[in-house]
């Protein structure tokens, strides 16, 4: 009987990525650096030549130490899309995306020239789009179909309101929400249309002017929401909380101050449910088959990537200033594209 050969290793290739050497006290005072590192697979692996990769508010975070447990010093980014050129059989030549809780965070990330990440992690990406639209889509609608699991998913005539509709998040639950047939209320900070696609007529509340739960309470026949998506956090906790239906659920991601007021009478009476949702908690193979999920809806139409403004798109050396753009909140999805 002839000996199995052992896989042949891949040989290492020179990849161009973002280094953040130490933790910067501010946005405007990191000092992202180009470096050239030899990088190869694992054998569970597969090696992408990345075509683009976004830039998420969890990338700043991380940068200026918000989150502990990111390590130094590492290549920063969580979503990317490109071309697999090294792999198990089969793999080499698919054109891919994905994302991850780990990646940019505790190891080194996407926004580099070359990605090496677990070959179940990776996603067909739909031929209908770009590069940047397939990287736009990982942490925002991972973030908002997490969201919906654990709060049940949205059903044909459940009322969902989602707080800060026209962040990333905030769109990517609506379109969710719509495509599964559900009422959708969006809430503004100020009087401004919904921005995102969606399946349904968006119906929107200006906070300021208006209170928000009696508002919903008056669009819902007094019954108030099934679900409310609280992408803001603690800003919209107590209007989130009033708006709710007997046995709503609030889904929270996101805080500016971490402590709010509860009302436990209110809370048990209501038998209302809080959900907590951290996709840093998401392996990049988690967070693929959650990609998977949602790729038909993609491909169908249902779900739609977020518009790229060329003028959002950057080339790795301009590093510092797409994050710049994402700390000053830009409505714009912020790309790099590596090999510009």
């Amino acid at each position: 009987m002839p000996t199995a050969q052992p896989e042949s290793r891949p040989a290492k290739l020179e990849a161009r990525c973002v280094r953040l050497l130490a933790k910067a006290e501010t946005a405007a005072s990191l000092a992202p650096e180009i470096e050239h590192h030899l990088l190869s697979r694992a054998a569970n692996q597969v090696l992408i030549e990345v075509k683009a990769a976004a830039v998420n508010p969890s990338d700043v975070k991380a940068a200026t130490g918000l989150m502990a447990y990111a390590v130094f010093p590492r290549t920063p980014g969580r979503d990317y899309a490109g071309v697999v050129i090294d792999g198990p059989p089969g793999t080499i030549g698919r054109e891919v995306f994905g994302s991850s809780g780990d990646l940019g965070i505790r190891r080194d990330g996407t926004h580099a020239t070359h990605l090496a990440v677990e070959a179940d992690a990776v996603v067909e990406k739909p031929k209908n789009l770009s590069w940047e639209e397939a990287a736009g889509i990982g942490v925002p609608f991972v973030t908002a179909i997490e969201g919906f699991h654990r709060a049940g998913l949205p059903k044909r005539h459940d009322t969902v309101l989602v707080m800060g509709v026209n962040g990333k998040v905030g769109q990517a639950a609506v379109q969710i929400a719509s495509w599964r047939g559900a009422r959708v209320i969006g809430v503004v900070r100020r009087n401004e249309p919904y921005e995102g696609h969606s399946n349904s007529p968006v119906e929107v509340i200006d906070a300021s002017a208006m209170d928000v739960a009696t508002r919903v309470r008056e669009l819902t026949d007094g019954k108030g929401a099934d679900i409310v998506f609280n992408t803001v956090g603690d800003p919209y906790f107590q209007a989130a909380h009033k708006s709710l239906a007997v046995r709503g659920r609030q889904i929270l991601i996101a805080a500016i101050k971490p402590v709010v007021q509860f009302n436990i009478l209110e809370f048990y009476r209501g038998q209302h449910t809080y959900v907590g949702i951290d996709t840093l908690g998401l392996s990049s193979t988690a967070t693929g088959a959650v990609l998977r999920e949602l790729g038909l809806g993609f491909v169908d139409g249902h779900l739609k990537p977020f518009p790229i403004n060329p003028k959002a798109i950057y080339p790795l050396q301009d590093a510092k200033a797409a994050f710049l753009a994402v700390a000053g909140s830009s409505r714009d999805r912020i790309i790099l594209r590596p090999t510009s």
